[in-house]
């Protein structure tokens, strides 16, 4: 099992020599990958529809691919993980571009955790329809794949346009690994089918998880893959829990067969960057 770390962000604050602080000891005590969250606008929850999303203008959020950059030169061995990218609200060919010059910059130790989002404010902001976001992100990630790894690419469809056309430089992981956030029974389905993980996010180790993974595994074995070549990677939130529940929520995952397992300090009551940075440090001498 790897393990990671959820970088604080709405908690964190924005000092550069902190952030800097926060990656190198996650690489120092030995966690294997940093996973950040996605948002480029957040909106005010008074709006017709109803925001219901748990984020809003006050939460700030870092630029994964900007975030990334700046991370891959400060450390040198963690996975950069997004945890997610809301793909289908994004140009394809630009985030192929940018997720390949991540990769590259980076020695390849970029994962691409994608989704579908709950911010229409975002979709409406960005050009992009809110409603057939789900439809739209197979073809995306088709495309992703092609771009990642041939250095011409000709694909034509009423929402791509590509000519004999690439990007340049190519990804060092040709291709860059892409894992679904999600739940839903289309997400599942989805994951299974096309993509190389999964991520339950923040969700317990409990009997509907397993209930979950169960029904990931079936939707496997329909799709002829071999269970042991996919990925599963939740979040334990150690807000309200102690010590004894941390070691107890990693041993239930790994029981589900999760595959990679980051600890969430955010909402857990700490006020500074040193704080989180001290959790990250307990959570890390609980896994040893």
């Amino acid at each position: 099992m790897q393990y990671g770390v959820v970088f604080p962000q709405i908690e964190f604050g924005n000092d550069v020599q902190a952030i800097k602080d926060y990656a190198q000891t996650a690489e120092g005590l030995g966690y294997d990958y940093l996973l950040v969250y996605d948002h480029v606008l957040g909106a005010h929850p008074n709006r017709e529809p109803k925001l219901t999303g748990p984020y809003t203008y006050e939460h700030p959020f870092h630029e994964p691919m900007v975030f990334f950059g700046f991370l891959a030169a400060i450390t040198t061995r963690l996975e950069l993980v997004t945890g997610i990218l809301i793909l289908p609200q994004r140009q394809t060919a630009l985030v192929a571009k940018q997720t390949a010059e991540v990769d590259v910059l980076s020695g390849g130790r970029l994962r691409l955790g994608i989704g579908i989002g709950w911010n229409y404010v975002e979709y409406d902001a960005l050009g992009k329809d809110f409603r057939t976001r789900g439809r739209r992100v197979e073809e995306q990630i088709e495309v992703l794949r092609k771009l990642w790894t041939q250095p011409l690419v000709t694909h034509k469809s009423a929402e791509h346009v590509i000519d004999n056309a690439g990007i340049n430089p190519l990804p060092v992981r040709r291709p860059i690994p892409i894992w679904f956030g999600g739940a839903a029974e289309p997400v599942l389905r989805r994951a299974a089918r096309i993509g190389d993980g999964w991520m339950p996010a923040g969700r317990p180790p409990d009997d509907r998880m397993k209930g979950y993974v169960d029904q990931l595994q079936g939707y496997l074995a329909a799709a002829g893959r071999d269970r042991k070549q996919f990925g599963i990677d939740p979040w334990i939130s150690i807000q309200g829990l102690g010590k004894d529940e941390w070691r107890r929520r990693v041993e239930a995952w790994r029981a589900l067969g999760a595959s990679h397992v980051a600890v969430d300090t955010m909402r857990a009551g700490f006020t500074s960057p040193k704080a989180h940075i001290d959790a990250i440090r307990s959570f890390r001498e609980v896994l040893s």
